[in-house]
């Protein structure tokens, strides 16, 4: 029997008989724009449901017959590092190649977040098109440009990937390694 508007078949969340979310994990994924009083009391009132996560893009998605969502990888989110304002200007928008030639592999402490957030999609590609063309709320840096460098994380841990000249490419971007001075 349905309550109100809101209902839950085959882990598709429907509200008012459209596709607002699902559930995956214990976790109902639900676009924001049917975030109403009457869905969040819907679906909190849910026993198998242990949290609810608002995020952009879900009913586009299942709209256009994506709902093989179950097999598919949970969106991670995504920071976006570039060089601080003081590091080298030289070492701004080049290659790796000629970035590692240079400088040795891209560190950690010679840039800073200008992002972090959550993001519609885990593409490298339609990433680099958001941060050029319509920056999300909260973006602080340039377009994203060559010696920008593109974090996807989750709980489970981070991937980053060098905005090469054609393409990223993935590194590994970790804080420069402390020195802890032995006690004798």
């Amino acid at each position: 029997m349905q309550k109100n508007g809101a209902k839950i078949e085959k882990d598709v969340v429907l509200y008012y008989n459209n596709p607002a979310g699902y559930i995956r994990d214990g976790k109902a994924v639900v676009d924001p724009l049917f975030q109403t009083e009457e869905l969040s009391a819907f679906l909190n009132r849910q026993k198998d449901i242990a949290e609810v996560k608002w995020t952009d893009g879900v009913y586009d998605r299942l709209v256009n017959g994506q709902r093989d969502h179950l097999e598919a990888p949970l969106l991670k989110k995504c920071r976006v590092w570039q060089l601080k304002p003081e590091s080298d200007v030289r070492m701004r928008f080049i290659s790796l190649d000629e970035f590692a030639k240079g400088y040795g592999l891209p560190q950690m402490a010679d840039y800073q977040t200008v992002y972090d957030g959550e993001v519609e999609t885990n593409d490298l590609e339609a990433l680099y098109t958001k941060f050029n063309v319509a920056h999300p709320t909260g973006y602080a840096g340039h377009s994203l440009s060559m010696s920008d460098v593109l974090e996807l994380y989750d709980e489970n841990g981070s991937t980053f990937h060098y905005c090469d000249r054609f393409g990223f490419v993935k590194i590994q971007f970790q804080p420069p390694a402390q020195t802890q001075a032995m006690q004798l």
